[in-house]
């Protein structure tokens, strides 16, 4: 049996399909970016942590975006709240604390998206992908702290990066110099933080693709948006 409806233009459509955003993608993506956006304006200090370690719960519409959509509208997502949050209450770390937020994203995107797509995109594999993501995110974090973020903060504002430490340290007497901020304060922190908002977002998206079937259409991957070619054409022997 051979199919003879399968044209250029229809194989191009199918490509571009999977290109472009869609009317609903565009929507939600602007939803959930800027519930994201407010939701980071919406920080809270946490005791015993350093003052530019704020809590919020941003990443929870990013998650959603990601297992509902894809990796690419995650990741707009995630950009989209950090320029929210600035024209909404500005920095509170000269900017320091967004340019890592911002180099921290490919970091959540990829590997999260990475294991959920490897592990067939079940329930079972975004559970484990965000359980990945918590473990990398946390040791980038410590990463990113002790090279980028603390030495541009003692930059900024013009002091040794050890004055920098002790001042962090005056809100926990354990903070004494690098290696402990990280054990007492960096990795506390984003396991705490990354956890919940995990969480929260795994349960709101799992309900949502429960209660909802076609909100799982608006992924890229999906070829709903364009009937396979010559699905319902004749077919010639």
């Amino acid at each position: 049996m051979f199919n003879t409806n399968t044209t250029p233009e229809r194989l191009s459509d199918r490509k571009s399909s999977k290109k472009k955003l869609t009317t609903q993608q565009i929507v939600m993506v602007g939803m959930l970016s800027a519930l994201a956006g407010v939701l980071m304006a919406l920080e809270i200090s946490v005791p015993l942590m350093p003052p530019f370690y704020k809590f919020d719960f941003s990443d929870v519409p990013a998650i959603i975006g990601l297992f509902l959509m894809g990796p690419a509208e995650g990741a707009l997502i995630e950009i989209i709240k950090l320029v929210v949050k600035l024209i909404l209450s500005g920095t509170n770390s000269m900017f320091v604390g967004e340019f890592v937020n911002l180099m921290s994203i490919i970091l959540f995107i990829i590997p999260t998206w990475l294991v959920y797509k490897a592990m067939g995109k079940t329930r079972k594999a975004a559970a484990a992908a965000l359980l990945v993501s918590v473990i990398i995110r946390t040791g980038a974090a410590c990463f990113l702290n002790a090279y980028v973020s603390l030495p541009m903060y003692a930059a900024a504002m013009g002091i040794p990066l050890d004055d920098v430490v002790r001042m962090v340290g005056g809100v926990n007497a354990k903070i004494q110099d690098l290696q402990s901020f990280i054990i007492y304060a960096t990795i506390p922190f984003n396991v705490l933080k990354l956890s919940i908002n995990s969480f929260i977002g795994y349960m709101i998206y799992d309900r949502v693709a429960a209660a909802f079937p076609a909100a799982r259409k608006l992924r890229h991957d999906r070829e709903a948006a364009v009937p396979e070619a010559g699905a319902n054409a004749p077919q010639n022997a």
